[in-house]
């Protein structure tokens, strides 16, 4: 119950317990939202839902359970960010990102449809735009995307146009830039067993849990030659999706295309920098090549989402996103001994 003392509706959230989605539950109950949880747990952790949300071990793939929940739980909106998210691993094995990611979010969508759900947010990412002409990047850059992470994104994209202009529901696509950091209340965090997340392998490192960090490409069209990225804080971002899911209730017609960035980069190099000195503690980098799908620079204009969503970012800081990082990474090794 809102202040106002208006119901919220109860939301779904697909991979709610995994990184990105164990924060979005923490937000949505943080603001009185009623919360369902679906996840199948091959990535996700159970322990990352709080006791206050109703569990669901289903894979969003199972169009007619899903269908079953969305009615049963009467969900009045949805945040999808279950998927596959390794761009190394989609150019290795496209066909999994093309199940994982577009597939089980067709079988969703139309689970969805049928369940007459009025409002779907979904996790997208800037990997569909592919190698940006213009950085920092807008919304309505060219989407190439030049790995099948991307594609796979791009094709549910699409799809969500397609199906809101036929039927009688809005949706927010937010374009995710490099999402980094835990909750800074220490509730939860990147907890996956061999991530790729840069400033997570930075933090191992850091730790004595990883012998050294990779650098991949040193040759790159930047100042230093290794590549840029916007990191946004993973707070910042789930706090992105509480307003998007508001102005969507509130403009029941329309959809919203929105990139989730600080409109800042950071080398791979200056990422490392920030480590060492939040850590205190020197990482060993080792200088290797390229990786197949990577961009050397991708840096969001996120205008659009400051002015749509009166979005004001609270933790946009590297450092403070570092420092975020390890003490989850401390706090994580203390639960695994």
């Amino acid at each position: 119950m809102s202040a106002t003392g208006e119901q919220k509706p109860r939301v779904l959230v697909t991979g709610g317990a995994g990184y990105i989605g164990s924060h979005a539950v923490h937000a949505l109950l943080d603001r009185g939202y009623p919360v369902s949880v679906v996840d199948n747990l091959v990535t996700g952790f159970r322990w990352a839902v709080p006791d206050r949300a109703r569990f669901h071990e289903v894979d969003v793939a199972d169009q007619a359970r899903m269908e079953a929940i969305l009615r049963e739980d009467e969900i009045g909106g949805i945040m999808h960010f279950a998927g596959s998210v390794v761009v190394p691993e989609s150019v290795e094995n496209p066909l999994k990102y093309y199940r994982n990611n577009t597939a089980a979010s067709r079988n969703l969508l139309e689970a969805a449809v049928a369940a007459d759900i009025p409002h779907f947010i979904f996790s997208s990412t800037a990997a569909t735009y592919g190698l940006a002409e213009v950085v920092p990047v807008t919304e309505d850059a060219p989407q190439r995307p030049i790995n099948p992470y991307g594609a796979s994104k791009l094709m549910t994209e699409t799809m969500l146009r397609d199906a809101a202009a036929a039927q009688p529901f809005n949706f927010c696509a937010l374009r995710y830039f490099n999402v980094a950091g835990a909750d800074p209340e220490g509730r939860t965090g990147q907890s996956t067993a061999g991530a790729t997340h840069l400033i997570k392998v930075a933090c191992e490192a850091a730790l004595g849990k990883r012998s050294h960090v990779a650098v991949f490409g040193t040759d790159y069209d930047t100042p230093d030659g290794t590549g840029v990225r916007d990191y946004i804080h993973v707070s910042d971002l789930v706090e992105a999706h509480v307003l998007a899911l508001e102005w969507l209730r509130a403009h029941a017609s329309q959809s919203l295309f929105m990139n989730a960035g600080y409109k800042r980069g950071f080398s791979v190099l200056e990422v490392l920098d920030s480590v060492e000195r939040v850590s205190g503690r020197p990482i060993e980098r080792r200088l290797e090549s390229r990786r197949a799908g990577d961009p050397g620079e991708l840096v969001s204009d996120n205008a659009r989402i400051v002015r749509t969503l009166g979005w004001s970012p609270r933790y946009a800081d590297l450092d403070m996103i570092v420092r975020h990082a390890l003490s989850w990474e401390e706090a994580l090794e203390a639960r695994r001994s």
